[in-house]
C-alpha cells in the first residue's frame, strides 16, 4: 500500500510561509526556513486549487507561472481551503490553530462546524483566538492588507484565519484591472508591507467540471495572465510570491462509497464531518470503527484513529485543548475515490475533490517573481 504524504511542519509547509517572509520584514523571532528572496515588500498570491502536479501537467496553459522558479511545499492535513488558509494566516500547523477541516466537530457548541457556511452564533475569535501572522506583523510596524471577495469581510473563517490586515474588498472578481490596483495599493502602503491576494476561480472550475476540463483550462490560463499582469504592475522592489492551498483529483462516480448504502460503517458513529476525500467520524469506539473501515476499504484508504494520526504527525504538534476537534476515526482516500453521504447532497455534484494526503492533493508550488 502507498504511504500518506505527511507534511514537514516547520520546514516546508504553508504554515511556514508568512513566518519566513516575516524574517525579512523584521518580525521578532521569525526565521526563514524556506529560503525566500529578500525584500521589504511582498505580495503573496494564493491560487485556490493550484497543485504542483496540476501546474506541471498543464504547463502549456500557464506559460508565465510555469516559467517561474521555486520549491514545492505542502499544505497541512487535511488538504482543504479552510485548514490551509488558517495555517497560512496563523503560521501554525492544524493541530495548533484547530481549524480541523472543511467541517469539523466543535465541542463547545456540540455540533459540526461548517467553515464555509459559518453560523453567526459562533465567533471566529472564540474558535481561533491566537494571534495571526498579520496581527504580529502589524505590531512590528509592517503594513498588511488582504485583497479578497467583498463578502468574505467579517466572516467567521476570515476572523479566525486572516484577521489583522486592512481588508480591500473585491466586488467583481472578473475586473482584473481593479484587482491589480488594489494589490498595488496594498504593497505601497508603507516602507515594509505585505499584501495577501486571493484567487479562487480555478478551484471552482475543478469542483464543477473537473481537472483538465475546458472550463478548468480556461481558468488556469486566465489565472496565469492575472499573475503576469500583477508582476508588470508592481514596483521592481516588490517580490511576488505565488502558491496554492491544495491540489485536486477527479473522483469518478463508480469510485464513490455512499455511507447510507452500507449502514454497518455508520454503526456507533455519532457525527460525520470533513469531506469526501477526508472523512472524520466521531464515535465512542474508535478502535472497533477503524477496523470495520479498514476491512471495507483495504488499500483504498488510510484509516487512522485520531491518536494514530497524531502519532504519525498528520496535524503537526496538537494542542490538547484542540485534539477532539479532529475525528475519532479519519478516513483519507489513497486512490481516486471518495466517501459520500446523502445528508450533503451538494457534495454529490462535485467532480474534482481534495482533502487527503496524496501528492496530487498535498503538494503546491512556491513561485517567486
Amino acid at each position: 500500500m502507498s504511504r500518506p504524504l505527511v507534511p514537514g511542519y516547520g520546514r516546508s509547509t504553508l504554515a511556514d510561509l508568512l513566518p519566513s517572509l516575516g524574517a525579512h520584514l523584521g518580525l521578532p523571532g521569525a526565521q526563514d526556513v524556506l529560503g525566500l528572496p529578500a525584500s521589504h515588500r511582498y505580495l503573496v498570491v494564493l491560487v485556490d486549487g493550484l497543485g504542483r502536479s496540476l501546474l506541471d501537467s498543464y504547463a502549456d496553459q500557464a506559460p508565465y507561472l510555469s516559467g517561474l522558479a521555486g520549491p514545492t511545499i505542502t499544505s497541512g492535513v487535511p488538504s482543504t481551503t479552510a485548514t490551509s488558509i488558517s495555517s497560512l494566516g496563523t503560521g501554525l500547523p492544524p493541530g495548533r490553530h484547530g481549524i480541523a477541516g472543511y467541517s469539523f466537530w466543535y465541542p463547545p457548541a456540540g455540533c459540526v462546524l461548517a467553515t464555509l457556511r459559518w453560523p453567526a452564533s459562533i465567533d471566529g475569535l472564540d474558535v481561533q483566538p491566537q494571534l495571526t501572522c498579520f496581527e504580529r506583523l502589524e505590531r512590528a510596524g509592517v503594513r498588511t492588507a488582504a485583497i479578497a471577495p467583498a463578502h468574505f469581510a467579517g466572516t467567521g473563517l476570515t476572523t479566525a484565519a486572516l484577521r489583522g490586515p486592512s481588508f480591500l474588498p473585491v466586488t467583481d472578481e472578473r475586473d482584473r484591472t481593479r484587482r491589480v490596483e488594489l494589490a498595488l495599493q496594498a504593497v505601497t502602503a508603507g516602507e515594509r508591507a505585505l499584501g495577501y491576494f486571493y484567487e479562487r476561480q480555478l478551484d471552482h472550475a475543478g469542483h464543477e467540471r473537473g481537472v483538465g476540463s475546458p472550463l478548468w483550462l480556461a481558468e488556469l490560463g486566465r489565472t496565469d495572465r492575472l499573475v503576469a499582469q500583477l508582476r508588470d504592475a508592481l514596483p521592481a522592489d516588490v517580490r511576488l510570491v505565488v502558491t496554492g492551498d491544495h491540489g485536486m483529483v477527479d473522483v469518478p462516480r463508480r469510485q464513490r462509497l455512499v455511507v447510507e448504502d452500507e449502514p454497518e460503517l455508520l454503526a456507533g458513529v455519532t457525527a460525520l464531518a470533513g469531506e469526501g476525500r477526508f472523512r472524520q467520524l466521531m464515535t465512542g469506539e474508535p478502535g472497533a470503527l477503524a477496523r470495520r473501515w479498514r476491512d471495507r476499504l483495504g488499500d483504498r484508504a488510510w484509516v487512522r484513529t485520531r491518536d494514530e494520526a497524531i502519532e504519525e504527525g498528520w496535524f503537526g504538534e496538537v494542542s490538547p485543548r484542540l485534539a477532539d476537534r479532529f475525528g475519532d476515526v479519519l478516513v483519507a482516500m489513497a486512490d481516486d475515490g471518495a466517501v459520500m453521504t446523502r445528508t450533503l447532497p451538494r457534495e454529490a455534484e462535485l467532480v474534482g475533490m481534495h482533502g487527503s494526503l496524496t501528492p496530487a492533493e498535498m503538494q503546491v508550488p512556491l513561485l517567486f517573481a
